[in-house]
Protein backbone atom coordinates (compact mmCIF):
# COMPACT_ATOMS: atom_id res chain seq x y z
CA UNK A 1 0.00 0.00 0.00
CA UNK A 2 1.61 3.15 -1.30
CA UNK A 3 -0.12 6.47 -0.04
CA UNK A 4 0.86 9.79 -0.96
CA UNK A 5 -0.31 13.25 0.24
CA UNK A 6 0.11 16.35 -0.78
CA UNK A 7 0.34 19.20 1.17
CA UNK A 8 3.15 19.35 3.89
CA UNK A 9 0.39 21.44 6.39
CA UNK A 10 -1.99 20.44 8.25
CA UNK A 11 -4.19 18.26 6.26
CA UNK A 12 -1.94 16.42 4.83
CA UNK A 13 0.86 15.95 7.38
CA UNK A 14 -2.00 14.50 9.81
CA UNK A 15 -3.52 12.32 7.13
CA UNK A 16 0.46 10.78 6.49
CA UNK A 17 0.67 10.41 10.38
CA UNK A 18 -2.58 8.63 10.72
CA UNK A 19 -2.21 6.56 7.91
CA UNK A 20 0.98 5.03 9.62
CA UNK A 21 -0.66 4.81 12.72
CA UNK A 22 -3.25 2.67 11.38
CA UNK A 23 -1.32 0.62 9.19
CA UNK A 24 2.47 0.31 9.88
CA UNK A 25 3.64 -1.50 6.89
CA UNK A 26 2.07 1.76 4.48
CA UNK A 27 4.38 3.29 2.76
CA UNK A 28 3.70 7.20 3.05
CA UNK A 29 4.91 9.74 0.62
CA UNK A 30 4.21 13.64 1.40
CA UNK A 31 4.62 16.03 -1.51
CA UNK A 32 5.78 19.47 -0.23
CA UNK A 33 5.78 22.62 -2.47
CA UNK A 34 8.24 23.89 0.12
CA UNK A 35 10.58 23.11 2.38
CA UNK A 36 8.94 24.00 5.14
CA UNK A 37 6.86 20.80 6.72
CA UNK A 38 4.27 20.60 9.28
CA UNK A 39 5.29 24.32 10.04
CA UNK A 40 2.76 26.63 12.17
CA UNK A 41 1.42 29.40 9.85
CA UNK A 42 -1.05 30.74 12.75
CA UNK A 43 1.83 31.54 14.54
CA UNK A 44 3.22 33.74 12.07
CA UNK A 45 1.94 36.90 13.80
CA UNK A 46 3.80 35.43 17.34
CA UNK A 47 7.24 35.13 15.27
CA UNK A 48 6.91 38.66 13.84
CA UNK A 49 6.55 39.81 17.05
CA UNK A 50 9.48 38.79 18.80
CA UNK A 51 7.61 36.24 21.22
CA UNK A 52 8.33 33.53 18.74
CA UNK A 53 12.45 33.75 19.38
CA UNK A 54 13.06 31.88 16.14
CA UNK A 55 11.30 30.58 13.04
CA UNK A 56 11.99 27.38 13.58
CA UNK A 57 10.25 27.19 16.53
CA UNK A 58 7.33 27.21 14.59
CA UNK A 59 7.30 23.41 13.55
CA UNK A 60 5.10 21.33 15.35
CA UNK A 61 7.10 18.62 14.19
CA UNK A 62 11.01 18.84 13.04
CA UNK A 63 11.84 16.77 9.50
CA UNK A 64 13.62 13.85 11.29
CA UNK A 65 10.51 13.64 13.82
CA UNK A 66 8.10 13.42 10.38
CA UNK A 67 11.08 11.01 8.83
CA UNK A 68 11.20 8.73 12.00
CA UNK A 69 6.83 8.73 12.04
CA UNK A 70 7.68 6.67 8.74
CA UNK A 71 7.10 8.94 5.97
CA UNK A 72 8.80 10.41 2.84
CA UNK A 73 9.26 13.56 2.34
CA UNK A 74 9.70 15.20 -0.92
CA UNK A 75 10.09 18.54 -0.31
CA UNK A 76 10.70 21.74 -2.83
CA UNK A 77 8.40 19.20 -5.11
CA UNK A 78 5.31 20.54 -6.82
CA UNK A 79 2.52 18.47 -7.68
CA UNK A 80 1.10 19.37 -11.39
CA UNK A 81 -1.49 16.82 -12.50
CA UNK A 82 -3.39 13.55 -11.72
CA UNK A 83 -3.30 10.47 -13.76
CA UNK A 84 -6.44 9.10 -12.18
CA UNK A 85 -7.12 5.63 -14.01
CA UNK A 86 -3.35 5.18 -14.06
CA UNK A 87 -3.07 6.34 -9.79
CA UNK A 88 -0.23 7.85 -11.02
CA UNK A 89 0.91 11.60 -9.62
CA UNK A 90 3.10 13.92 -11.98
CA UNK A 91 5.62 15.84 -9.82
CA UNK A 92 8.35 18.52 -11.01
CA UNK A 93 11.38 19.11 -8.45
CA UNK A 94 14.20 21.47 -9.54
CA UNK A 95 12.80 21.46 -13.04
CA UNK A 96 12.94 17.56 -13.33
CA UNK A 97 9.25 15.61 -14.01
CA UNK A 98 8.36 12.36 -12.31
CA UNK A 99 5.65 10.38 -12.08
CA UNK A 100 4.88 8.99 -8.48
CA UNK A 101 2.52 5.71 -8.47
CA UNK A 102 0.17 5.51 -5.60
CA UNK A 103 -2.65 3.25 -4.49
CA UNK A 104 -4.57 6.32 -2.13
CA UNK A 105 -3.66 10.11 -2.53
CA UNK A 106 -4.94 12.85 -0.38
CA UNK A 107 -5.05 16.17 -1.33
CA UNK A 108 -4.10 18.84 1.01
CA UNK A 109 -3.41 21.73 -1.06
CA UNK A 110 -5.14 24.18 1.19
CA UNK A 111 -5.65 27.95 0.34
CA UNK A 112 -3.94 30.95 -1.49
CA UNK A 113 -4.07 34.27 -0.05
CA UNK A 114 -7.24 36.34 -1.52
CA UNK A 115 -5.54 39.14 -3.98
CA UNK A 116 -8.53 42.01 -3.95
CA UNK A 117 -8.91 44.42 -6.50
CA UNK A 118 -6.18 47.22 -5.35
CA UNK A 119 -4.20 48.73 -8.59
CA UNK A 120 -0.82 48.33 -7.82
CA UNK A 121 -1.04 44.88 -6.16
CA UNK A 122 0.22 43.00 -9.02
CA UNK A 123 3.09 45.28 -9.71
CA UNK A 124 4.34 45.83 -5.90
CA UNK A 125 5.83 43.35 -3.92
CA UNK A 126 7.73 42.43 -0.86
CA UNK A 127 11.22 44.62 -2.81
CA UNK A 128 8.79 47.52 -2.89
CA UNK A 129 7.44 46.61 0.86
CA UNK A 130 4.21 45.08 -0.29
CA UNK A 131 3.41 42.33 1.20
CA UNK A 132 0.87 39.22 1.52
CA UNK A 133 1.02 36.45 4.52
CA UNK A 134 0.31 32.76 4.51
CA UNK A 135 3.09 30.92 3.82
CA UNK A 136 6.89 30.65 5.20
CA UNK A 137 8.55 32.34 1.72
CA UNK A 138 5.92 35.14 2.77
CA UNK A 139 7.12 35.44 6.14
CA UNK A 140 11.00 35.61 5.02
CA UNK A 141 10.06 38.22 2.70
CA UNK A 142 8.11 40.31 5.61
CA UNK A 143 11.19 39.69 7.91
CA UNK A 144 13.64 40.93 5.31
CA UNK A 145 11.59 44.17 5.17
CA UNK A 146 11.47 44.61 8.88
CA UNK A 147 14.85 44.07 9.19
CA UNK A 148 16.78 45.55 6.18
CA UNK A 149 14.21 48.47 5.55
CA UNK A 150 13.92 49.09 9.36
CA UNK A 151 10.01 50.43 8.46
CA UNK A 152 8.68 53.22 10.87
CA UNK A 153 4.92 52.69 10.04
CA UNK A 154 2.55 50.34 8.03
CA UNK A 155 -0.74 50.13 6.60
CA UNK A 156 -2.45 46.34 7.01
CA UNK A 157 -5.24 45.96 5.00
CA UNK A 158 -8.07 43.66 6.24
CA UNK A 159 -9.30 43.58 9.87
CA UNK A 160 -9.90 39.20 10.50
CA UNK A 161 -8.22 37.56 12.49
CA UNK A 162 -4.74 37.28 11.00
CA UNK A 163 -5.08 41.33 10.46
CA UNK A 164 -5.84 41.52 14.41
CA UNK A 165 -2.79 39.64 14.98
CA UNK A 166 -0.40 41.37 12.64
CA UNK A 167 -1.91 44.78 13.95
CA UNK A 168 -0.47 43.32 17.40
CA UNK A 169 2.58 42.16 16.24
CA UNK A 170 3.63 44.99 14.20
CA UNK A 171 2.95 47.63 17.51
CA UNK A 172 4.79 45.19 20.09
CA UNK A 173 7.66 45.81 16.81
CA UNK A 174 7.50 49.67 17.50
CA UNK A 175 5.64 50.57 14.16
CA UNK A 176 2.76 53.10 13.68
CA UNK A 177 0.39 50.90 12.68
CA UNK A 178 -3.03 52.25 10.68
CA UNK A 179 -5.77 49.17 9.94
CA UNK A 180 -8.45 50.00 6.72
CA UNK A 181 -11.47 47.70 7.04
CA UNK A 182 -13.79 47.89 4.35
CA UNK A 183 -16.79 46.43 6.25
CA UNK A 184 -18.21 48.52 9.18
CA UNK A 185 -16.48 46.80 12.22
CA UNK A 186 -13.25 45.06 12.72
CA UNK A 187 -13.23 41.70 13.22
CA UNK A 188 -16.36 41.10 11.37
CA UNK A 189 -17.15 37.34 12.10
CA UNK A 190 -18.79 38.54 15.40
CA UNK A 191 -21.53 40.77 16.19
CA UNK A 192 -20.87 44.57 15.97
CA UNK A 193 -21.28 45.55 19.32
CA UNK A 194 -17.97 42.82 20.25
CA UNK A 195 -16.35 43.66 16.91
CA UNK A 196 -16.37 47.32 18.97
CA UNK A 197 -14.82 46.61 21.99
CA UNK A 198 -12.11 44.87 19.94
CA UNK A 199 -11.63 48.27 17.80
CA UNK A 200 -11.54 50.05 21.43
CA UNK A 201 -9.03 47.48 22.34
CA UNK A 202 -6.78 48.40 18.85
CA UNK A 203 -7.11 51.99 19.61
CA UNK A 204 -6.00 52.00 23.15
CA UNK A 205 -3.11 49.96 22.15
CA UNK A 206 -2.05 52.67 19.39
CA UNK A 207 -3.68 51.42 16.31
CA UNK A 208 -4.87 53.84 14.19
CA UNK A 209 -8.80 51.84 12.59
CA UNK A 210 -10.35 52.90 9.69
CA UNK A 211 -13.80 51.33 9.26
CA UNK A 212 -15.77 51.25 6.39
CA UNK A 213 -12.87 52.06 4.15
CA UNK A 214 -12.27 50.33 0.95
CA UNK A 215 -8.31 50.72 -0.21
CA UNK A 216 -8.23 50.97 -3.72
CA UNK A 217 -4.44 51.69 -4.25
CA UNK A 218 -0.97 51.24 -3.05
CA UNK A 219 2.06 52.97 -4.91
CA UNK A 220 5.46 54.42 -3.91
CA UNK A 221 5.31 57.33 -3.03
CA UNK A 222 6.86 60.60 -4.31
CA UNK A 223 10.57 61.99 -3.10
CA UNK A 224 8.92 64.65 -1.32
CA UNK A 225 6.18 62.55 0.46
CA UNK A 226 6.37 61.06 4.02
CA UNK A 227 6.89 57.01 3.60
CA UNK A 228 7.88 54.58 1.50
CA UNK A 229 4.52 54.02 -0.03
CA UNK A 230 1.13 55.71 -0.56
CA UNK A 231 -2.23 54.08 0.34
CA UNK A 232 -5.20 55.40 -1.35
CA UNK A 233 -8.60 54.42 0.00
CA UNK A 234 -12.37 55.85 -0.09
CA UNK A 235 -14.98 55.70 2.81
CA UNK A 236 -18.54 54.35 2.66
CA UNK A 237 -19.46 57.99 2.09
CA UNK A 238 -17.28 58.60 -0.56
CA UNK A 239 -14.48 60.65 1.06
CA UNK A 240 -10.95 59.73 -0.08
CA UNK A 241 -8.39 58.54 2.39
CA UNK A 242 -4.83 58.83 2.23
CA UNK A 243 -1.79 57.35 4.08
CA UNK A 244 1.38 57.30 4.33
CA UNK A 245 3.53 54.14 5.12
CA UNK A 246 6.64 51.87 4.58
CA UNK A 247 5.16 48.80 4.90
CA UNK A 248 2.12 47.69 3.44
CA UNK A 249 0.50 44.36 4.18
CA UNK A 250 -2.57 42.48 2.54
CA UNK A 251 -4.57 40.57 4.43
CA UNK A 252 -7.94 40.19 3.57
CA UNK A 253 -9.07 36.23 3.57
CA UNK A 254 -7.91 33.07 1.71
CA UNK A 255 -9.78 31.20 -1.39
CA UNK A 256 -9.17 27.33 -1.57
CA UNK A 257 -6.28 26.36 -4.19
CA UNK A 258 -7.86 23.68 -6.04
CA UNK A 259 -6.11 23.29 -9.20
CA UNK A 260 -4.44 20.45 -8.61
CA UNK A 261 -7.87 18.62 -7.93
CA UNK A 262 -10.49 20.33 -10.76
CA UNK A 263 -7.87 18.95 -13.46
CA UNK A 264 -8.28 15.58 -12.32
CA UNK A 265 -11.58 16.33 -12.52
CA UNK A 266 -13.20 16.65 -8.91
CA UNK A 267 -16.12 18.30 -8.08
CA UNK A 268 -16.11 21.93 -6.70
CA UNK A 269 -18.20 23.64 -4.35
CA UNK A 270 -18.96 26.18 -1.70
CA UNK A 271 -16.89 29.47 -2.34
CA UNK A 272 -15.18 27.14 -5.31
CA UNK A 273 -13.49 24.31 -2.56
CA UNK A 274 -13.53 20.63 -3.40
CA UNK A 275 -16.51 18.69 -3.09
CA UNK A 276 -15.79 15.83 -0.86
CA UNK A 277 -18.14 13.90 1.70
CA UNK A 278 -17.94 12.87 5.01
CA UNK A 279 -15.21 10.67 5.03
CA UNK A 280 -12.88 12.96 2.55
CA UNK A 281 -14.04 11.30 -0.67
CA UNK A 282 -13.53 13.35 -3.65
CA UNK A 283 -15.89 10.87 -5.86
CA UNK A 284 -13.18 10.04 -7.92
CA UNK A 285 -11.15 6.63 -7.43
CA UNK A 286 -9.06 6.40 -4.87
CA UNK A 287 -8.63 9.96 -3.97
CA UNK A 288 -9.44 11.64 -1.18
CA UNK A 289 -9.01 15.48 0.16
CA UNK A 290 -8.77 17.50 3.21
CA UNK A 291 -7.78 21.01 4.81
CA UNK A 292 -8.08 24.57 3.58
CA UNK A 293 -9.04 23.34 -0.32
CA UNK A 294 -12.53 21.26 1.03
CA UNK A 295 -15.81 22.42 1.45
CA UNK A 296 -16.34 22.28 5.49
CA UNK A 297 -19.54 20.19 6.76
CA UNK A 298 -20.91 22.59 9.24
CA UNK A 299 -23.17 21.08 12.06
CA UNK A 300 -25.50 23.36 11.55
CA UNK A 301 -25.09 24.74 8.49
CA UNK A 302 -24.11 22.07 6.22
CA UNK A 303 -22.04 22.63 3.30
CA UNK A 304 -20.17 25.55 3.50
CA UNK A 305 -16.63 26.84 3.60
CA UNK A 306 -14.57 27.56 6.46
CA UNK A 307 -10.83 26.86 6.45
CA UNK A 308 -9.57 26.79 9.75
CA UNK A 309 -6.53 24.71 10.64
CA UNK A 310 -8.29 22.85 13.57
CA UNK A 311 -10.52 21.60 10.77
CA UNK A 312 -7.40 20.64 8.57
CA UNK A 313 -6.35 18.48 11.71
CA UNK A 314 -9.37 16.81 11.79
CA UNK A 315 -9.98 16.33 8.11
CA UNK A 316 -6.72 15.33 7.28
CA UNK A 317 -6.99 12.36 10.35
CA UNK A 318 -10.33 11.35 8.68
CA UNK A 319 -8.70 10.75 5.24
CA UNK A 320 -5.91 9.34 6.94
CA UNK A 321 -7.52 6.65 8.59
CA UNK A 322 -9.72 6.52 5.70
CA UNK A 323 -7.25 6.08 3.12
CA UNK A 324 -6.25 2.97 5.21
CA UNK A 325 -9.30 1.40 4.54
CA UNK A 326 -11.33 3.06 7.21
CA UNK A 327 -14.87 4.20 7.52
CA UNK A 328 -14.32 6.75 9.99
CA UNK A 329 -16.52 10.01 9.28
CA UNK A 330 -15.65 14.02 10.01
CA UNK A 331 -18.12 14.80 12.59
CA UNK A 332 -18.56 18.72 11.42
CA UNK A 333 -17.48 22.08 12.57
CA UNK A 334 -19.11 24.71 14.60
CA UNK A 335 -16.56 27.30 13.24
CA UNK A 336 -14.99 27.50 17.06
CA UNK A 337 -12.40 30.31 16.76
CA UNK A 338 -10.32 32.66 19.33
CA UNK A 339 -7.76 35.34 18.65
CA UNK A 340 -5.55 37.27 21.23
CA UNK A 341 -5.70 41.08 20.36
CA UNK A 342 -2.78 42.98 22.76
CA UNK A 343 -4.49 41.72 26.48
CA UNK A 344 -7.93 40.84 25.11
CA UNK A 345 -9.56 38.28 23.71
CA UNK A 346 -12.43 37.52 21.39
CA UNK A 347 -14.06 33.80 20.55
CA UNK A 348 -16.89 32.75 18.68
CA UNK A 349 -18.82 28.85 18.13
CA UNK A 350 -22.01 28.29 16.41
CA UNK A 351 -24.43 30.80 15.15
CA UNK A 352 -24.75 34.22 14.32
CA UNK A 353 -28.40 35.64 13.88
CA UNK A 354 -28.31 36.11 10.37
CA UNK A 355 -26.48 32.72 9.76
CA UNK A 356 -29.34 30.96 12.03
CA UNK A 357 -31.33 32.41 9.75
CA UNK A 358 -30.21 31.14 7.10
CA UNK A 359 -30.03 27.48 8.47
CA UNK A 360 -34.00 27.63 9.28
CA UNK A 361 -34.08 28.77 13.09
CA UNK A 362 -35.69 31.45 14.31
CA UNK A 363 -32.71 32.86 16.86
CA UNK A 364 -32.82 35.29 19.67
CA UNK A 365 -29.85 37.02 20.88
CA UNK A 366 -28.66 37.86 24.06
CA UNK A 367 -26.16 40.37 25.69
CA UNK A 368 -24.67 39.75 29.33
CA UNK A 369 -21.55 40.32 31.12
CA UNK A 370 -20.04 38.49 33.76
CA UNK A 371 -17.33 38.29 36.11
CA UNK A 372 -14.03 35.55 35.00
CA UNK A 373 -13.85 34.55 38.88
CA UNK A 374 -14.90 36.10 42.03
CA UNK A 375 -14.98 39.55 42.12
CA UNK A 376 -13.45 39.85 45.62
CA UNK A 377 -10.37 38.22 44.63
CA UNK A 378 -8.24 40.17 43.10
CA UNK A 379 -7.98 40.36 39.27
CA UNK A 380 -11.03 39.30 38.22
CA UNK A 381 -12.38 40.77 34.93
CA UNK A 382 -15.52 41.04 33.19
CA UNK A 383 -16.97 38.86 30.21
CA UNK A 384 -19.23 40.27 27.45
CA UNK A 385 -20.88 37.47 26.10
CA UNK A 386 -23.48 36.73 23.32
CA UNK A 387 -25.48 34.30 23.81
CA UNK A 388 -27.91 32.55 20.50
CA UNK A 389 -30.78 30.24 20.87
CA UNK A 390 -33.93 29.02 18.95
CA UNK A 391 -36.85 30.65 20.21
CA UNK A 392 -38.91 27.72 19.91
CA UNK A 393 -37.08 24.80 21.06
CA UNK A 394 -34.69 26.80 23.10
CA UNK A 395 -31.78 24.84 21.36
CA UNK A 396 -28.06 26.57 21.71
CA UNK A 397 -26.93 27.68 18.47
CA UNK A 398 -23.63 30.24 19.24
CA UNK A 399 -21.72 31.83 21.69
CA UNK A 400 -19.45 34.80 21.33
CA UNK A 401 -17.24 36.08 24.11
CA UNK A 402 -15.12 39.07 24.59
CA UNK A 403 -12.78 39.63 27.86
CA UNK A 404 -9.30 39.88 29.01
CA UNK A 405 -6.73 37.19 28.22
CA UNK A 406 -6.44 36.15 31.10
CA UNK A 407 -10.29 35.06 31.68
CA UNK A 408 -10.24 31.64 30.02
CA UNK A 409 -11.70 33.14 26.87
CA UNK A 410 -10.74 30.35 24.48
CA UNK A 411 -12.03 27.52 27.22
CA UNK A 412 -14.86 29.21 27.89
CA UNK A 413 -15.87 29.32 24.00
CA UNK A 414 -14.65 25.59 24.45
CA UNK A 415 -17.56 24.86 26.74
CA UNK A 416 -19.98 26.36 24.43
CA UNK A 417 -18.96 24.40 21.40
CA UNK A 418 -19.20 21.07 23.51
CA UNK A 419 -22.85 22.09 24.24
CA UNK A 420 -23.42 23.14 20.64
CA UNK A 421 -21.66 19.90 19.37
CA UNK A 422 -24.25 18.05 21.79
CA UNK A 423 -27.00 19.98 20.73
CA UNK A 424 -28.33 20.85 23.95
CA UNK A 425 -30.74 23.56 25.08
CA UNK A 426 -29.58 26.82 26.91
CA UNK A 427 -31.14 25.96 30.15
CA UNK A 428 -28.93 22.60 30.27
CA UNK A 429 -25.75 24.50 30.66
CA UNK A 430 -26.59 25.40 33.94
CA UNK A 431 -26.77 22.10 34.61
CA UNK A 432 -23.56 21.08 33.95
CA UNK A 433 -20.96 20.28 36.73
CA UNK A 434 -17.87 22.70 36.10
CA UNK A 435 -15.20 23.50 38.48
CA UNK A 436 -14.47 26.09 41.02
CA UNK A 437 -12.66 28.02 43.27
CA UNK A 438 -12.87 31.92 43.83
CA UNK A 439 -9.09 33.07 42.30
CA UNK A 440 -10.35 31.12 38.80
CA UNK A 441 -14.37 30.87 39.28
CA UNK A 442 -17.80 31.30 40.63
CA UNK A 443 -19.97 28.61 41.93
CA UNK A 444 -22.11 29.87 38.86
CA UNK A 445 -19.75 30.09 35.63
CA UNK A 446 -19.36 32.89 33.67
CA UNK A 447 -20.91 30.62 30.78
CA UNK A 448 -23.64 29.71 33.29
CA UNK A 449 -24.43 33.33 34.00
CA UNK A 450 -24.81 33.69 30.22
CA UNK A 451 -26.81 31.13 29.73
CA UNK A 452 -29.21 31.91 32.88
CA UNK A 453 -29.61 34.97 30.76
CA UNK A 454 -30.50 34.09 28.16
CA UNK A 455 -33.00 32.12 29.86
CA UNK A 456 -34.77 35.01 31.68
CA UNK A 457 -35.35 37.08 28.56
CA UNK A 458 -36.77 33.95 26.68
CA UNK A 459 -39.23 34.05 29.85
CA UNK A 460 -39.97 37.35 30.24
CA UNK A 461 -41.01 37.17 26.47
Amino acid sequence: MHIVAVGGSDAGISAALRAREIDPDAEVTVVAADAYPNFSICGIPYYVSGEVTHWRNLAHRTRADLEAAGMALRLDTTARRIDVPGRKLLVTSNGTEELIGYDQLVIGTGAVPVRPPIIGLDTLGPGDGVHLLHSMGDTFALMSTLTETAPASAVIVGAGYIGLEMADALITRGLRVTQIEQLPEVLPTVDPGLGALVHAELADNGVEVLTGTAVQAISTSAADEPGRLRVEAVTTAGEPVTRAADLVLVVVGVRPDTDLAAGAGASLGARGAIVVDRQMRTGLPGIFAAGDCVITHHRLLGETYLPLGTTAHKQGRVAGENACGGHREFAGSLGTQVVKIFDHAAARTGLRDHEAVAAGYDPVTVAWEADDHKAYYPGSHRIAMRFTGDRATSRLLGVQLFGHKDAEIAKRIDIAATAIFHSMNVDAISDLDLSYTPPLGSPWDAVQAGAQAWTRHISSA
